[in-house]
Parts: C-alpha cells; structure tokens; sequence
C-alpha cells in the first residue's frame, strides 16, 4: 500500500473511530509500529488527526459524540496520564471523604494513591478492584453498568450520590472547554458525574492536554465548577487561567 493510500485508511479509521491506537492500526492495515508513527506524526503535521501517545484522535475543532472502548482510553497519552494521576493522588488527605469517577484518567490515579484511611466511593467496577487490591476500603454506586466505560449509571447511582458529602471528587471529561465546560458523550454518565460534583466540597477535573478546547455532547460541569489539572498546554489562550494546573 503506497503511503497516500495508508493517509486515506488511517484518516477514515479516525473519523470513524474518533480514537484509536498504534497497535489496532498495525492490525488494521497490516503494517509495521515504525511505519504507522510515521504515518501519524506526517498526518499530525498536516493538521488531519492529533497524534497523541500511543495513538491518535480526531481534531480539536471536532465534537465528539460517543466514547471509546476503555482499553482504547487507557493506551492513549499513558505519560500524560501518569503525570496527573501522580500530582492528583497528592491531594488526597488522611481525612478525606474521596468519589473516584470512571475514567482512564482517574484510573491511572489510583496506581499513586497512599491514604488507606480514606474510604473512597466510585462508579467504576475496575476502579473499586484496584482499590481493593490496594488494601483501601471502597464503596460501589449500585445501578445500571455501562459496557463500553465499565461505569455504574442511572437513576439509582444518582439517587444512591444524594447521601454521600464527599471532601474531594476526582473526574474525566471527554472536553473541556471556555463556554461549553466539562463534557462528555453520554447523557446517562453526564448526570451521574454532575450528581456527583454537587456532592462534592471541592472538585478536579482530569484532562491530559488533548481534551483542552474540545467539546463533547453533554455538559455535566461548567468550566469554573472544577479545578482542571492537565499537562502541558497546547492552547496558549487557557494559560490565563488560574484554575488549570499544568504537571510536568
């Protein structure tokens, strides 16, 4: 396959896919890892796709309107993830009352968090287990599981938050954004995680960098509601914010 012809597969992959990783697209088009970074980081340059670690992802100025498989969140930007996850897990104190939302990026907190006297309620099954091999005491939101992010959504996870008043809350978003605030693709998981907020003292927003300036279906947060901890910022128009924290 001639390297234009690759352009074109991986752009349609993309679009159709709105995310996707090194690894599926060496499956896809039968190719090697090198050719395919290669093939991103020349279709990043032309401005067709971002290319983000482990993987790219639509264009910023997209909208995106569903999520993606979990194991195709967690491969992407892992380093950029890891630095938040790290400085994140830092604010969690002994004291604490912590909700832990579902999501790659809170995830990836969990592999830094140290208070085991904390107890932690999540509505994330893979997040309560990797609490639980931790030695931390977790509570589980009961409701409806949802396949495609592994969360526990509904009326009753959102009845079930109304009791709870949590010190600290810890979130992703598919988007953030100036106007149209933290996003995300499913309504269901949009009202669980504004739910939660409401029920939290103080709130984070977990977003690497890519997620900054992109918008997604549903608004669960405005853009103020949460401190927005990130990496390095591409858009320079955010760094005049002091609610953005950008880790190293």
């Amino acid at each position: 396959m001639l390297a234009e012809e690759r352009y074109g597969a991986i752009l349609k992959i993309v679009n159709e896919k709105k995310t996707v990783t090194v690894q599926e697209l060496t499956i896809l088009l039968d190719t090697s890892e090198s050719t395919i970074r290669r093939d991103l980081a020349t279709l990043h340059k032309r401005g067709a796709l971002i290319k983000v670690h482990g993987g790219a992802v639509v264009p910023e100025s997209e909208t995106t309107t569903k999520d993606a498989e979990l194991s195709v969140r967690s491969d992407l930007n892992r380093e950029e993830k890891a630095d938040i996850g790290k400085y994140a897990a830092t604010l969690v104190g002994e004291e604490d009352f912590v909700y832990l939302d579902a999501g790659s990026s809170v995830d990836m907190m969990i592999d830094y968090l140290t208070e085991s006297s904390v107890l932690y309620v999540t509505n994330s099954i893979g997040h309560a287990q990797k609490l639980l091999k931790k030695g931390f005491r977790v509570s589980l939101l009961g409701g409806e599981l949802k396949a495609v992010t592994e969360a526990i959504v509904g009326a009753e996870a959102v009845d079930g938050l109304k009791r709870y008043n949590f010190t600290k809350g810890f979130f992703g978003a598919n988007g953030v954004h100036l106007t149209a605030g933290f996003t995300t693709p499913d309504i269901t998981e949009a009202l669980v995680k504004e739910k939660a907020m409401q029920q939290c003292k103080k709130s984070y927003i977990l977003s690497d960098s890519s997620k900054i300036g992109q918008i997604s279906s549903i608004t669960f947060g405005s853009f103020k509601a949460g401190q927005i901890i990130t990496t390095k910022l591409n858009d320079e128009s955010y760094k005049k914010y002091d609610h953005i924290v950008e880790v190293e």
